[in-house]
């Protein structure tokens, strides 16, 4: 294979867990995605310097890859800050006071800086709206109070402070 200079880019780490999810995913029936998804999973964003690599082993362009990474929200090209903390936005949180909650969310998170903020259109807890996820982890019935609550230990570390 010869390599790019955007190949190059890649950490070895990256290149490494870029090459296990393609030797997973590659041959599956429409590979981009789940390949994309392997990626995120792997290394928590798409490293651009990906791209053509993923595109080469899956017989695509560079910018048909880019196309897609770029359509989808759920799709990163830079390390996330701290935890992810996604409020979803689906009709049933947003009938629950989602929208609200995503403003306090963004509040506390910018001023504290060490996380980072994103919006998910369904966690499928409709039933026990509003969602969050933090992490890898679902809370149901978020209210700004319970939010608070789950991101108060990683701002009393960034802090310095024991949480």
């Amino acid at each position: 294979m010869i390599e790019t200079p955007l190949d190059m880019a890649l950490t070895g780490a990256q290149r490494q867990a870029l090459d296990a999810v393609l030797a997973e995913r590659a041959a599956l029936p429409g590979a981009l995605l789940p390949v994309l998804h392997g990626v995120q999973d792997a290394l928590g964003f798409i490293p651009p310097a990906a791209l053509p690599v993923i595109g080469r082993a899956l017989s695509l362009s560079r910018a048909e890859v880019h196309g897609v990474v770029t359509y989808y929200h759920h799709f990163r090209t830079t390390p996330p800050r701290g935890r992810v903390v996604q409020v979803c936005r689906a009709e049933a949180c947003r009938s629950m006071g989602a929208e609200a909650l995503m403003a306090h969310a963004r509040a506390t998170i910018d001023a504290h800086g060490c996380d980072t903020l994103e919006a998910a259109y369904c966690l499928g807890l409709c039933a026990q709206s509003p969602a969050v996820m933090v992490g890898d982890r679902l809370h149901a019935r978020v209210t700004p109070a319970k939010l608070d609550a789950l991101l108060v230990p990683a701002h009393a570390h960034a802090q310095g402070e024991s949480a």
